[in-house]
């Protein structure tokens, strides 16, 4: 008999179909539903880069079975079979949900872990913190994954995907030193600068390790698709930096959106939508990496941390 371990997967979430836009976005907004415009721009959204069919909740479900697949790959001669489960953040099943089904199920042990490799008291520590209060309420001992952005294969595939797209250029006639490659992930409320926050480092320490890997002459970094609030959110944004190379006469650009690890919104409108269209508009030809999804690599990365862990554990 196989010992399973649970291991619950965790990610943002989104909405399954349109009809489920409006549910989903008021629970982003903490209950509060969005004004008719509101809702109808992100409805917008959603049918402008996939027609009103939603492979985005796909290409999730597919990374949490291609962990599956990996764990249980590289653990197939022990007494150890790993079953994992999703939970996500705002929609269902929710990370709640998940830790329940796991406890239903007869999982006696767990290892949570989220599909974004950089730590940030206010994505990945809120992640946890919410499995860590239902695993407690039923007595599930569960030990989480904090960060993986410096993890080797990581490193390699994501380099791997950014001398891949460094070759295109070059095969239209541009040099790889008169591309600007631009690092990017989510934009954060500025206040996480003042928390001692190590998101931002974490992401810094990541772009440099792609560059040297990938031996990339010049880079920087930019965030995108900042929240609409009052408060002040990490930039420059990837628009305005766009706007400022093509006052440096900037005539080719590479985004490496490394914060996401597979095709999102934010990839899929906010940079293959609206960044294209600004590039049309200031004459730059801009190109983006390949998400990860299921990319063997990754699925290895995921599968280490979780072994990593729970043999930590167990030391």
């Amino acid at each position: 008999m196989s010992k399973k371990i649970g291991v619950l997967v965790m990610s943002y979430g989104t909405p399954a179909s349109l009809d489920d836009v409006e549910a989903y976005y008021t629970h982003i907004r903490r209950g509060n539903p969005p004004a008719p415009e509101q809702l109808k721009e992100l409805k917008d959204r959603y049918e402008a880069i996939v027609g009103g069919v939603f492979p985005l909740r796909e290409n999730t479900d597919n990374q949490v079975l291609g962990m599956q697949n990996m764990l249980n790959e590289h653990t197939k001669d022990s007494e150890l079979e790993f079953v994992c489960y999703q939970g996500l953040k705002h929609a269902f099943p929710f990370i709640e949900d998940g830790v329940e089904q796991m406890v239903a199920e007869g999982i006696t042990e767990a290892v949570g872990i989220v599909l974004a490799p950089h730590y940030s008291t206010m994505s990945v520590a809120s992640y946890i913190k919410r499995a860590k209060e239902t695993a407690e309420k039923h007595n599930l001992p569960i030990s989480f994954i904090e960060s993986y952005h410096l993890h080797p294969k990581l490193i390699e595939t994501l380099s791997n995907r950014v001398n891949a797209k460094l070759e295109l250029f070059e095969e239209t006639g541009a040099t790889r030193e008169q591309v600007r490659v631009l690092f990017s992930a989510h934009s954060l409320p500025e206040r996480i600068l003042t928390m001692g926050d190590p998101y931002r480092d974490q992401l810094m320490e990541t772009s440099k390790a792609i560059a040297e890997r990938a031996n990339v002459p010049s880079w920087q970094f930019t965030w995108q698709s900042a929240g609409r609030t009052a408060e002040p959110w990490l930039g420059p944004d990837v628009l305005d930096t766009m706007q400022e190379l093509a006052k440096e006469q900037v005539k080719y650009v590479l985004v490496a959106p490394i914060g996401f690890v597979s095709d999102h919104l934010e990839v899929l409108y906010d940079l293959d939508i609206e960044a294209q269209e600004l590039a049309s508009e200031i004459d730059m030809r801009l190109m983006r990496i390949d998400s990860l999804n299921t990319d063997p690599l990754y699925m290895e990365v995921l599968a280490d941390e979780v072994i990593r862990k729970y043999n930590e554990v167990h030391a």
